[in-house]
């Protein structure tokens, strides 16, 4: 990993949409007697999903990116293409190295004690087994578990397997670190070491990127944040600030005054748009 003293780009978000048909049992409803009685046999018409539209941004070393909208906002899906694990409709994803996308339904051993998944987790990302028992100790003070690391995952609290996950992924000292909704759950010491360690990432020149429904959290833990809304780059910037006007966007919302809440939308998209193409202009 880079020192701390340099600064790169480390996630190249370039004009990236994300398309998916999806089935719809209201498109079965509107057509003729034909298309229903097919459905009766398991046939679905689909309907195109539209998950990101035209995003870009560009992610440096040693920010701490928080990703923010309410649900089907497109937050997930663009974790899952900057980790790896499907690709665009259209444009690009580029990373400087390997990220690690930590979710809090990540798949481990429900059968298998914490001790046996973190090992086998460490031996996924890489770990040979002897760099693997010197992280264990790592994994079992991130993680915070006592005696109930030697327990079946299956007997653990969301927030006990929660925190198994994030010290695993966090183990492997990864410049691009992705977290779904991971600091959701548990109590305020296990939110601390998490945020503690997300620091120390980011002071080796790490990024970090979370994805929260929390203005909050963003504050509290980021030093950027993106919005997004029905696929579309709402606002980036600071986190305050993005987070901040996500926030009067949801009171809005949530006290009935829609029109007011549409309007902060489509003056910040229009803003982003205008910000946007005067970078690509600078480029040409």
């Amino acid at each position: 990993m880079p020192s701390s003293s340099e600064t790169h780009p480390t996630v190249v978000v370039d004009r990236v949409s994300r398309t998916f048909r999806v089935p719809s049992l209201e498109r079965v409803r509107e057509l003729g007697p034909l298309p229903r009685a097919l459905a009766r046999f398991g046939w679905r018409p689909t309907v195109k999903l539209e998950a990101l539209k035209d995003v870009s941004f560009v992610a440096q070393s040693g920010e701490s990116i928080g990703v923010i909208g309410v649900n089907g906002s497109g937050k997930s899906t663009l974790l899952r293409l900057i980790a790896g694990l499907d690709v665009p409709t259209r444009g690009s994803v580029t990373a400087s190295s390997q990220p690690v996308l930590l979710g809090v339904n990540a798949a481990l051993q429900p059968e298998l004690s914490g001790l046996a998944n973190a090992r086998l987790g460490l031996l996924a990302m890489g770990f040979s087994p002897e760099a693997m028992e010197e992280a264990i100790a790592q994994v079992t003070t991130q993680a915070n578990l006592g005696h109930a690391i030697h327990r079946p995952m299956k007997t653990y609290s969301s927030g006990m397997g929660s925190r198994l996950r994030f010290a695993i992924a966090a183990a492997s000292q990864p410049e691009i670190l992705l977290i779904d909704e991971a600091l959701a759950t548990g109590d305020e010491t296990s939110r601390n070491r998490a945020e503690e360690r997300m620091a120390q990432i980011r002071e080796q020149a790490g990024t970090v990127f979370l994805v929260t429904h929390s203005g909050k959290t963003v504050e509290q833990t980021c030093t950027r944040a993106i919005w997004l809304h029905n696929g579309e780059l709402v606002q980036d910037g600071p986190a305050g600030e993005t987070a901040t006007m996500y926030r009067w966007w949801a009171w809005n919302v949530a006290n009935g005054k829609h029109e007011v809440a549409e309007g902060i939308l489509r003056k910040e998209i229009a803003k982003g748009v205008a910000m946007a193409e005067a970078a690509r202009a600078d480029e040409e």
